[in-house]
């Protein structure tokens, strides 16, 4: 494969950067723009299937967390019926997309990054994740924006790489590998939690895959105006095709198809061992052995040592448990603390913590948006109460959802070191602190190590370089993503490439080649420049 000008060379360095919204700016009168545009538009999101439209009747809100008596406008259901439909769109598209030279299939994908860079589209996918999603401008920018063109981009960057992966010739013999899409479809299955998840739709489609795509209910709006950029920027139909609605409805008609050649997945670790369970046990009636990949679940940890930066311990913990109303598989949930430090980290970390604006993050100021649906805030209702109950609240501790599913940033106290609240992911702004003593370290260490099945981010603060060097042995399969005197969340495309082991998934991080080369299946291909005549076996 030969680099065509206009493409890989056009591709921008690094990582695209946010607007400034202070107030006045042309990006802040945008965004309102924008805003007025996603609140005013009523949407009616039909399934896409085969480029055809499906509407079904069957419908949900699309809610506002922030304010549950918004609606943006409805998404329609779909049914196992319409998940056969896409499956036949997926497999008849499949007979020529796969086989359209490189650039061809990559064009809409890039087309799309340039028009989100730019233009109307970033105002409206950034007013829907704030609508839609309860994030703050700058996360939400940040999501449907800046990553989602950054994950486009370092997916044809990563399929240029893969493709000249090539062995070597010898004399009278040519070798080459031609990395095929998969024989089959993918199901891709996205959380509400991030826009830019979207890319595991795309980045198959893009290698020459089709693709059936079953958003997060609570996403529906921010992945119909996903597909509808992909669409404007010239996708082909059946390429991608979206059906909406519950998740155990609609998963297991595309799980036992025949067809299904992999499985794009980020959501719950519980999930996750379902659809590993259910291709497991139907391993016998598939045309090829799935492909798995998933991200999952994590109980992310913050470990300090004696010799920490109490202000930038400090800063890591308010950052890396409270962005997003702690609804990262990445953000910080157990913090270990060393007695010594924890008087002080303990009054810096209330103060901090009171100083969060929670509310509307559409108005500016505002830090923490709502949690995102009424079942998820009761679930952090009652374990809160139970916090509440058992003395454990340092700060924080309550919830509303009187107007939005508030819940405030809370900082935990507990005794227990097996305490639910340090083994159990939550998904909410919480952070559980466990004090140990300070002679303690390596004994501590294990305990973060053994404490919980998951394995996705953590971070360590010290100066004591004989403390991180023990930290970095005893914690080397804790975390796939480890940071070092910094907060376990925020990592970049192309610089922290993301994704744990252990419960937290297989790892194969997202927006580099090792995640793509998942969704390709590799032949190999000999030619000698004269065929070999001689008949006689060697002896």
């Amino acid at each position: 494969m030969t680099e065509s000008a206009g493409s890989l060379s056009s591709l921008p360095d690094g990582p695209t950067a946010g607007r400034d919204f202070t107030a006045g700016s042309a990006a802040a009168s945008a965004l309102g723009a924008g805003l007025a545009e996603v609140r005013s538009a009523a949407y009616d999101i039909p399934n896409f299937i085969g480029g055809r439209e499906i509407r079904t009747g069957r419908t949900a809100a699309v809610v506002t967390p922030h304010e549950h008596a918004v609606h943006l406008g409805h998404v329609h259901r779909a049914s196992a019926e319409h998940v056969v439909e896409a499956v036949v769109a997926a497999t008849e598209a499949a007979r020529w997309w796969g086989r359209l030279p490189w650039e061809e299939r990559v064009a809409p994908f890039l087309r799309a990054a340039e028009m989100l860079e730019s233009g109307p589209w970033r105002d409206r996918l950034t007013a829907a994740a704030m609508l839609e999603l309860s994030k703050t401008r700058t996360e939400a920018e940040g999501d449907a924006v800046c990553e989602v063109v950054d994950l486009i981009r370092a997916t044809v960057r990563n399929m240029f790489t893969m493709y000249g992966e090539q062995p070597e010739s010898s004399p009278g013999v040519r070798n080459h590998v031609e990395y095929r899409p998969l024989e089959g479809f993918v199901f891709a299955i996205s959380p509400f939690n991030y826009l830019s998840t979207c890319n595991l739709a795309f980045g198959p489609a893009a290698l020459g895959n089709t693709v059936v795509w079953k958003p997060a209910e609570s996403a529906s709006l921010g992945a119909h105006l996903c597909l509808q950029l992909l669409r404007e920027a010239g996708l082909p139909d059946g390429v991608v095709n979206v059906v909406y609605g519950h998740g155990a409805e609609l998963a297991e008609t595309a799980l036992l198809h025949r067809d299904l050649a992999a499985v794009h997945f980020t959501g719950s670790t519980g999930t996750f061992r379902n659809i590993w369970r259910t291709v497991g046990e139907n391993v016998a009636g598939y045309r090829d052995y799935p492909r798995l990949v998933g991200e999952t679940g994590g109980k992310d940890f913050i470990v300090a040592h004696p010799s920490a930066d109490l202000e930038a311990l400090a800063a890591a913990c308010v950052r890396g448990a409270f962005e997003y109303q702690g609804q990262k598989c990445a953000a910080a949930s157990r913090l270990y603390a060393p007695r010594s430090l924890w008087p002080r980290l303990r009054e810096r970390l209330v103060e901090l913590t009171r100083a969060i604006v929670v509310g509307d993050p559409t108005v500016p100021g505002t830090q923490l948006g709502a949690v995102i649906n009424a079942r998820q805030h009761a679930k952090h209702a009652e374990a809160l109460a139970r916090a509440r109950a058992e003395k454990l609240v340092v700060v924080g501790g309550s919830t509303d959802d009187s107007v939005g599913w508030f819940v405030d940033p809370t900082v935990l106290e507990v005794d227990d070191p097996r305490s639910p609240f340090l083994t159990e992911e939550l998904f909410a702004p919480v952070i559980a602190a466990y004090v140990y003593e300070d002679t303690q370290w390596e004994k501590m260490l294990r305990l973060v190590d053994e404490s919980t099945g998951y394995g996705l981010t953590g971070a360590v603060f010290a100066s004591d370089e004989k403390a991180l060097a023990e930290a970095d042995e005893v914690l080397r399969y804790t975390a796939g993503n480890y940071s070092v005197n910094d907060k376990p969340t925020g990592a970049v495309v192309g610089r922290q490439p993301f994704g744990g082991s252990r419960a937290s998934g297989t790892n194969d991080k997202v927006g580099t080649v090792w995640n793509l080369i998942r969704f390709a299946s590799p032949r190999t291909v000999k030619r000698p420049d004269q065929p070999m005549r001689d008949p006689v076996i060697p002896s």
